[in-house]
């Protein structure tokens, strides 16, 4: 038997709900879970009911029949959208009437619908906010861009910016701004993922094991994006200063040029860019 959880009426724990249960949905909620948010105060329905009994199994997280169960669970809480784009459209015309009484906090984290279409199918006083994390979010290490409609209260982005700040960082950006962030935030891991796998390959090629490679790879990497994170210097004076003069870093950067790397990272980041709009 499914179960609906009543919703919280502390205003600095709202209930969260989370409407499609895929990869992302997923990976928050693994990651608010391990930062210590209590199961029971979330809330999912999914599609398939089954896979969302089986999560919630998982995860001790309740399981509402539908999503109109849902927003009446959830009430004045936070309710994020996990379906497919081309879906939302007619989710948030089966959400509209249910949200707007309820006083949900809509959040969208479909990629290429802007604030403004999102607002188009809903009623117009209801607050809606725009949320990318990316697949970090299962380790806590998202990089998450939050964009809101004016309906949303400076208290309701506090909580908003605290649910995702459990899974990683955060940062506000213009909504204008989103399919920017989505190519360097959202898809970048997807090109980290081959570049690491590329470094470990090359290892490999020179009798690296390939366990071994891809330990080091991964960790060089993780180790340097640590390192700028943390450093006054830009991302371009720290590549400088692994450069030696006539050294071995500087001849594989310079191999890497001529055969067209910058190159390729923008195209491959400018066509990401492309392809969000094109969505939206």
């Amino acid at each position: 038997m499914t179960t609906v959880a009543t919703p919280l009426t502390t205003p600095t724990a709202p209930t969260i709900g989370f409407i499609g249960i895929g990869h992302m949905c997923s990976s928050i909620v693994e990651g608010l879970i391990a930062s210590g948010t209590d199961p029971r105060t979330i809330i999912i329905s999914n599609r398939t009911l089954a896979k969302a009994e089986d999560f919630a199994t998982r995860t001790g997280v309740q399981v509402a029949e539908n999503n109109t169960d849902l927003i009446h669970a959830v009430g004045s809480g936070i309710v994020i959208l996990g379906v497919k784009p081309q879906q939302m459209e007619a989710l948030m015309e089966e959400i509209r009437e249910s949200a707007t009484q309820a006083s949900s906090i809509i959040v969208s984290i479909a990629a290429g619908i802007s604030l403004i279409t999102l607002a188009q199918w809903a009623h117009s006083s209801q607050p809606i906010a725009r949320a990318l994390p990316n697949v970090a979010a299962s380790v806590r290490q998202s990089m998450t861009g939050l964009a809101y409609n004016s309906n949303v209260t400076e208290q309701a982005r506090n909580h908003i910016s605290q649910l995702f700040t459990a899974i990683g960082r955060t940062q506000d950006i213009e909504d204008s701004q989103f399919s920017t962030f989505s190519a360097i935030a959202g898809c970048s891991p997807a090109f980290t993922f081959e570049f690491i796998d590329s470094l470990s390959r090359a290892a490999v090629k020179n009798g690296l094991a390939k366990k071994d490679a891809n330990f080091i790879a991964t960790q060089a990497v993780f180790g340097s994006a640590l390192l700028a994170l943390n450093s006054e210097l830009s991302v371009a004076d720290l590549s400088n200063t692994v450069q030696s003069p006539g050294g071995t870093t500087i001849a594989g950067v310079v191999e890497m040029e001529e055969s067209g790397f910058r190159a390729a990272v923008l195209r491959g980041v400018q066509a990401s860019i492309n392809r969000d709009k094109e969505l939206g």
